[in-house]
């Protein structure tokens, strides 16, 4: 398929990048750190950290690594929240020349013992918070090294030191002291201050992270993203981004910067550009989100559906000042219509939708950000540029457009392939570096692409396929529905049946109404046989909704297989 899509591009906009502009990721941040020294790069909670600061902090963290022992392609785990110890640790570390392993910080142990042993991190990096569960499972891993930071260990006293204390003392984080054997961050940064580390070659080959898959849909597998993916991925971005001014642009960075999207678009990208980042450490704390945003005035905001939704119905949005705001783009899972024009009623930006995956990096398609076709149609945009879509069957072959299928991806964003498991790796990479998405979708006439679904998501109602995104997006119209969440039920007759998951927003809404509401709306086997009220749904660390974790606990309970 030629790229037909590129007439679509708005006029100036690059259609391709140059990826030897950065040989890699410790290249871009070095760049940064000498041309925005002044400039701030982090705040969180009153404290900023410029370009120069994080230059020296970064400096003398990658010093001390190498002081330990650390070589390159030794693999560090950090397991922080955002806060100001992450850009440190982790471009510390790139600039170490180790691979950076992201772990959530709400990981169970099983979890985190899986990661650590699969990724062979000999180090970890954790907050306090969480520091129990690497006790737990430490004895069964090959760490040597454990650091441990409290949550107010960059931030300015005496605020640090009451976050820690109110940690310390309320939620039981455990303390650095307290776990034999470990180290304290704080105290190696004080060490470390001034050094510099010793120059490590890197090239586009290079892993820089092995960023592991969400694990929603089986065993967590790390993609190998090289210091080439991620350099890529900041440089189309970029080259998306010229369409808007970006300048000494202050984002808000509420999405979790361990997960890819966050990392590259938030931390990553900005960098590059010179942007300030504002850390929100819990963006579940709405009411305290929101004050921020106020203390903050955005000018550009990423985030996922279920985020905006929960923000616009948050005591005090309506008061922040979007005066300023460039731009809000949305991924990470589909973006409803209805939260969409409530947003742009709201705040007076649209949201611009995009999608990706972890294997790329994560970024591959993006809307416009002007022109008539920046409007929200509901795709989710045009490749990027140097990227390239195809449409293809369960043989991998190419279907053409207007039809729907698996959507396969080629570029220089896309993973090397997963660590250790060359197995899963030939599942879905396909001859010629495409590879397989498990996104189910088309591409319009125009170049535009669409998701339909994930293909382990979809449901099989007599043969005929249903998409929940579909029937979600129908529900969330409704008057009274603050999420919905749709999943397949296996059924003697029929194979399976639509149930809902919905969180009221009036408290008397009914299954009836439901029901009704979606036979005006729906074809007959579309439409839900029962509804659940929930007063939440669960979700990943980044929002998206779990609808496998929803329909495990519908057949436990009703004792379908």
């Amino acid at each position: 398929m030629d790229r037909f899509w590129l007439a679509q591009y708005p006029p100036g906009t690059p259609t391709d990048i140059d990826i030897n502009r950065w040989p890699s990721i410790k290249a871009l941040v070095e760049d940064s750190f000498q041309r925005f020294t002044d400039r701030t790069a982090f705040s969180q909670m009153g404290r900023t950290v410029s370009y120069g600061e994080l230059d020296r902090l970064s400096a003398g963290f990658a010093a001390w690594l190498q002081d330990e022992g650390f070589k390159k392609g030794d693999r560090l785990a950090i397991m922080l929240p955002n806060v100001l110890q992450y850009p440190v640790a982790i471009l510390g570390a790139l600039r170490a020349g180790l691979v950076v392993v992201n772990c959530n910080p709400l990981y169970t142990a099983p979890e985190l013992e899986h990661q650590l042993n699969d990724s062979g991190a000999t180090a970890i990096l954790v907050l306090e918070n969480f520091a129990h569960t690497v006790q737990a499972v430490a004895p069964r891993t090959r760490l040597r090294t454990i650091l441990i930071t409290g949550a107010g260990d960059l931030l300015q006293f005496p605020r640090g030191a009451l976050v820690n204390f109110v940690l310390r003392h309320v939620k039981r984080a455990i303390p650095a002291w307290s776990l034999p054997g470990s180290l304290n961050f704080k105290q190696v940064m004080k060490r470390s201050a001034g050094r510099r580390p010793t120059d490590v070659a890197l090239s586009h080959d290079d892993i820089a992270f092995l960023q592991y898959t969400g694990g929603t849909t089986g065993v967590s597998k790390g993609a190998m993203l090289t210091h080439g993916n991620l350099v890529a991925n900041v440089l189309q971005a970029q080259a998306w981004f010229t369409q808007i001014a970006l300048d000494h642009t202050r984002y808000i960075c509420a999405l979790p910067l361990y997960h890819i999207f966050s990392l590259t678009t938030n931390c990553l990208l900005f960098m590059a550009l010179g942007g300030t980042g504002v850390l929100i450490a819990n963006p579940r704390d709405f009411p305290r989100f929101v004050e921020e945003l106020r203390r903050n005035p955005p000018m550009f905001v990423m985030g996922v559906n279920t985020l905006f939704n929960a923000l616009m119905n948050t005591r005090g949005f309506e008061s922040v000042d979007f005066s300023q705001m460039v731009a809000t783009m949305g991924g990470g899972m589909a973006v409803q219509r209805a939260v969409a024009e409530r947003w742009k009623k709201m705040t007076g930006c649209k949201i611009t939708q995009g999608w990706g995956l972890t294997e790329t990096s994560p970024v591959a398609c993006v809307n416009p950000l002007v022109g008539p076709d920046s409007e929200f149609n509901g795709s989710v945009g045009l490749p990027f540029p140097g990227t390239e879509i195809s449409i293809r069957d369960d043989d991998g072959k190419e279907v053409g457009v207007e039809i729907s299928g698996e959507i396969c991806v080629r570029g220089p964003q896309v993973m090397r392939g997963y660590w250790n498991r060359p197995d899963e790796t030939s599942k879905v990479m396909l001859p010629e570096g495409w590879l397989r998405t498990g996104d189910i979708g088309r591409i319009d006439s125009r170049g535009f692409v669409y998701i339909e679904d994930r293909k382990k998501d979809m449901i099989v109602v007599s043969g005929f396929k249903v998409f929940p995104n579909e029937v979600e997006e129908v529900v969330a119209h409704m008057p009274g529905v603050k999420e919905v969440a749709a999943v397949g039920l296996p059924d003697s007759r029929s194979g399976e049946v639509v149930v809902l998951f919905v969180v009221r927003q009036d408290p008397s809404l009914t299954e009836e109404a439901i029901r009704k509401f979606c036979e005006q709306q729906l074809t007959g086997y579309k439409q839900p046989r029962r509804v659940y009220f929930r007063t939440e749904l669960p979700k990943t660390n980044v929002g998206k909704i779990l609808r496998r974790s929803l329909r495990d606990e519908l057949i436990k309970s009703s004792g379908a297989s």
